[in-house]
């Protein structure tokens, strides 16, 4: 989603300027961790998880009266939302009322009317393995229309945040090592060995229990739903279980219930990085500055795997000054992330020039900003549960897809990695339907941005085929997660209050336009 960005790539890039100067050293290490090894179906938001004030010891809840006062803590220290917090119990394995118990993070967040007595709006966070909390504290400006007259409700997802986070610090830390498939089953099963739990139950179909026996135990009649990135999964998967229970839909950045994730994460990026450039060559003033992005591309790529280039830098969040390489993985793992939102394909063309030109400081800075995000915004080992049950077992013949993905600029790294996790993670629990389209007549919302390097527009129009009460709404030239742009916020609230989608007046989102190219390190132009 586009949401704000605490530490905005963009911001950070304007102090590495081209006198910084890298010495070459030839390296054949190929280091990929979280970064190439993940989906990354999220919100590009900050990079440290949100705090809660509710104690760790608290008693769990069995009704809304118990929830406890507390405060909700945005990373960047800039914001605080007063919620009404508690610790919700449920058994790990749902089948065995006597296995273990775990402790769920809930937080809600009241209506600024509190007499309006709206149903509330489940935010369902991307990753897999994002924090809800996490996220609300970031988008929440986006969310106040919706606010007024309903409460926002937070339940931290099994295995993320605060709900028995799934934390795989060996497969984070793989970037320091030499890359292969037999190191990464290797760490994966390191991870799995650490973990004090059975990951075969931190799947979408134990999750949407989760959330309706929080609704039930508050004693709301419905929730609104508003799911983002890999978050419209279980968005949708509960439209399918709990349709009574479910008023209305907000997805965004949409994954189709059927679609198996794998293959289509290098080709998608490939699009979005191809849409990129054909919008330079459009723009007269990004043409003549960078003539040829993806001749570029191709050079660096090949550069870098014969001499990965070693380069001292000042570190762009602390500004220490950092020896630090950038070899052919970092480079297509930055760039990939790069497509996520127009502010920072904004850079693309003039990242690349700076690099083709002998200077990769700042295109390094921004992969050292993206990598260095993922560990703290991401629990990984939640991260293998789901893409381990609900993705790779559903791919046919992964080896077909070898031709089309040597074209793409990621190749086959991601699909490699993700195969690889899978070989050592176990597949978990998922329901028989699944994998099939959900059918549904509640009102849905479908977000999508025309650039999308993960979830492209198309992924959305397959999900709504089957969704009779639904509306599509695609912006121009925008990237991942658009609840945030332009008059989104407002058509949001509308939605919500009035849960029609066909009554939706969608003529101001075509004034929601890209962000102009970087011509240099002063800022975009007009």
């Amino acid at each position: 989603m586009a949401m704000p960005v605490s530490r905005s790539p963009v911001s950070r890039a304007f102090f590495l300027s081209s006198s910084i100067h890298p010495t070459v050293k030839v390296r054949v290490n190929r280091p990929v961790g979280g970064l190439l090894a993940s989906l990354l179906l999220i919100a590009p938001v900050s990079s440290t998880l949100a705090e809660s004030d509710l104690p760790a010891d608290a008693p769990p809840i069995s009704s809304i009266d118990e929830l406890q006062d507390c405060n909700l803590y945005a990373p960047s220290g800039l914001r605080r939302v007063e919620a009404r917090c508690g610790w919700f119990e449920v058994a790990e394995n749902r089948e065995d009322a006597d296995s273990r118990k775990i402790r769920l993070h809930i937080a809600l967040v009241p209506a600024v009317d509190e007499t309006a007595a709206g149903s509330p709006l489940a935010l369902l966070a991307g990753g897999p393995g994002q924090s809800a909390q996490d996220l609300y504290t970031s988008v929440a400006p986006a969310l106040s229309r919706v606010r007024e007259k309903h409460p926002i409700l937070l339940v931290d997802q099994r295995g993320t945040g605060r709900s028995n986070r799934l934390s795989c610090e060996q497969q984070e830390e793989i970037d320091d090592q030499e890359w292969s498939v037999e190191l990464l089953r290797k760490v994966v099963g390191e991870c799995l060995e650490a973990l004090d739990t059975d990951p075969r139950y931190y799947t979408t179909s134990v999750a949407v229990r989760d959330l309706d026996e929080v609704r039930q135990a508050l004693g709301f009649e419905q929730l609104n739903l508003l799911g983002g990135s890999y978050g419209t999964r279980v968005a949708l998967h509960y439209l399918r279980r709990y349709p009574q229970a479910t008023r209305a839909v907000i997805i965004d950045g949409v994954v189709s219930a059927d679609l198996a994730l794998g293959p289509g994460i290098a080709i998608d990026a490939q699009r979005a990085l191809d849409m990129a450039f054909a919008r330079c060559a459009a723009d007269p003033a990004c043409h003549e500055a960078f003539p040829d992005p993806a001749a570029d591309v191709k050079s660096l790529q090949e550069q870098l795997a014969k001499e990965p280039v070693s380069v001292t830098l000042p570190d762009p969040l602390t500004g220490k000054m950092l020896d630090k390489r950038l070899d052919e993985n970092q480079f297509v793992g930055a760039l990939r992330m790069l497509t996520y939102s127009s502010e920072t394909v904004a850079l693309i063309p003039l990242l690349l020039s700076e690099a083709a030109s002998g200077n990769p400081a700042p295109l390094l800075a921004q992969s050292l900003m993206i990598t260095g995000s993922i560990g703290e915004m991401l629990a990984l080992g939640m991260h293998n549960a789901i893409i381990c049950t609900e993705d790779v077992p559903f791919l046919d013949d992964p080896d077909s897809y070898t031709p089309q993905l040597e074209k793409t600029f990621l190749g086959t790294i991601m699909l490699d990695g993700m195969i690889a996790i899978c070989d050592v993670w176990p597949a978990g629990v998922i329901d028989d339907d699944f994998k099939t389209p959900v059918v549904s007549d509640v009102p849905v919302l479908l977000l999508s941005g025309e650039a999308d390097p993960v979830t492209p527009p198309v992924y959305a129009r397959r999900a709504k085929k089957t969704l009779s009460n639904s509306r599509h709404l695609e912006l121009a030239g925008q990237g991942h997660g658009q609840i945030s742009t332009g008059c989104l916020p407002q058509l949001l609230g509308e939605f919500i209050a009035n849960p029609d989608p066909q009554a939706l007046d969608e003529s101001c989102i075509e004034r929601a336009e890209p962000v102009g190219f970087f011509l240099d390190f002063n800022g975009p132009s007009p």
